[in-house]
């Protein structure tokens, strides 16, 4: 018998049956051959939220949670975050290869002329009351933008693709500086096309009257590797909703404003925000433990600690902690940051924390860094939301070539009542 099989014993009819085993799976239409009748319908897998389903086959990244590893197209975190910028990541993510000389500039050519918005799209920005989230302004603003290309339909013409994954990436930094700017009563400071992809952010972003912003160089290369560690995490919620959408050959900028919707929650893209309330309400770094206490007496989660992949330190979470301290030289340090390494010490000393494999993740210091760089809060799901459109946009173009992927349409467990008959409404 072959190795690689499960073999199932029914034991509602005694039955057998064989099921092929492929990289570490069974296929769940395999399970439907299990039945007790000819008109059965056959076992389903009942996985809510996902735990243990895979719902696709990609090549773009690979995570070990036990081991603490990231890769993108095989290439790990820390040597791309440490060597690369973020051009060059979102290149390899949605190629397959790390750019040469000549492919990078032509890519960033082409980004670059794109960041520029149509016109009428201030004119949306302008609608949004003053006070609206610029989260819920980039979400509407992208899902807008599929009215002004409606050529992005054409999603199976490979240059048409081409064309929205440059628009995308392009315009999605230009749309999050402009909602920004829309909040703030400022006006909107367009894109320089002599600046670096988060240099040209931090321009629209922050430009006051100088004739020519200059971003400081150490915080540039701070967004260059913060947009890398958020470029993609595999099947998140995010890309989930980026798939499922885009399996319906919907445009790509319908699926990437469902996808920033998705990350619009404070379960995952808020998180960092969350670690931000946290330190605050925790106030000094002689009060962590009476907090740490408290947490272990079950009042509260400790935010930024943990992750439904990771049973290990999140490797970004290392890299971004080293970016913390540069960036602190440029903007003296933030007086959170106290508070978050004593929190991270005593935590990773108590037996509590490390039973249960709650390591700092990515948002633990991400949110520390961003405020220190004079980000609002509002802002953390966008600065999340604008790196992880290469990444959602990769996803999209794999499973769109992927023929074995279908119309997403999960099963369900129907426990509503079985067939009754209409009651008028005088019977009632």
């Amino acid at each position: 018998m072959d190795k690689q099989t499960l073999t199932i014993t029914d034991n509602r009819t005694g039955k057998q049956y064989t099921v092929p085993i492929e990289s570490g799976t069974i296929r769940a239409m395999e399970l439907r051959k299990i039945k007790v009748s000819d008109d059965d319908f056959g076992l389903v897998s009942y996985d809510p939220a996902f735990m243990n389903t895979a719902s696709c086959r990609s090549k773009i990244t690979f995570i070990d949670g036990d081991k603490g590893i990231l890769r993108y197209r095989g290439y790990p975190i820390e040597q791309l975050a440490e060597r690369s910028n973020y051009l060059e990541v979102a290149f390899l993510i949605l190629n397959g290869e790390l750019p040469t000389k000549s492919e990078l500039a032509e890519w960033s050519w082409h980004i670059t002329h794109h960041t520029f918005i149509h016109e009428n799209i201030k004119k949306f920005v302008d609608g949004f009351h003053h006070d609206a989230h610029t989260m819920g302004m980039l979400v509407g603003t992208i899902g807008a933008l599929s009215t002004f290309y409606p050529d992005a339909k054409s999603i199976h013409d490979a240059d048409s693709r081409q064309k929205q994954i440059y628009r995308l990436i392009g315009k999605v930094p230009t749309i999050a500086a402009f909602a920004y700017r829309h909040s703030t009563g400022m006006p909107y400071a367009y894109p320089d096309n002599d600046l670096s992809y988060p240099g040209n952010f931090l321009n629209m972003m922050f430009k006051m009257t100088e004739v020519k912003y200059q971003p400081n160089p150490v915080l540039e290369r701070a967004l260059h590797v913060l947009f890398i560690l958020h470029a993609d995490h595999e099947q998140n919620c995010s890309t989930n909703a980026m798939r499922s959408i885009g399996s319906s050959q919907a445009d790509p900028f319908s699926a990437v404003a469902g996808a920033a919707a998705a990350l619009y929650g404070p379960l995952h893209g808020g998180a960092n925000e969350e670690v931000l309330r946290m330190l605050t309400e925790i106030g000094s770094k002689e009060k962590v433990p009476e907090y740490v206490k408290r947490v272990k007496a079950g009042e509260f989660r400790l935010m930024g600690f943990g992750h439904r992949v990771y049973k290990n330190y999140d490797p970004r979470a290392r890299i971004i902690k080293r970016v913390a301290s540069e960036v602190f030289e440029v903007t003296g340090k933030n007086p959170l940051l106290e508070i978050a390494l004593e929190l991270e010490r005593i935590a990773l000393e108590d037996d509590y924390f490390v039973s249960r494999k709650l390591y700092p993740n990515v948002d633990f210091y991400s949110g520390i860094i961003y405020q220190a760089m004079r980000f609002p809060v509002e802002m953390f799901p966008v600065l999340f939301a604008i790196p992880r459109t290469s990444g959602w946009i990769a996803q999209w173009q794999e499973m769109l070539l992927d023929p074995e992927q279908k119309i997403a349409r999960p099963r369900q467990i129907y426990e509503g009542p079985d067939r009754r008959d209409f009651v008028p409404m005088e019977k009632r």
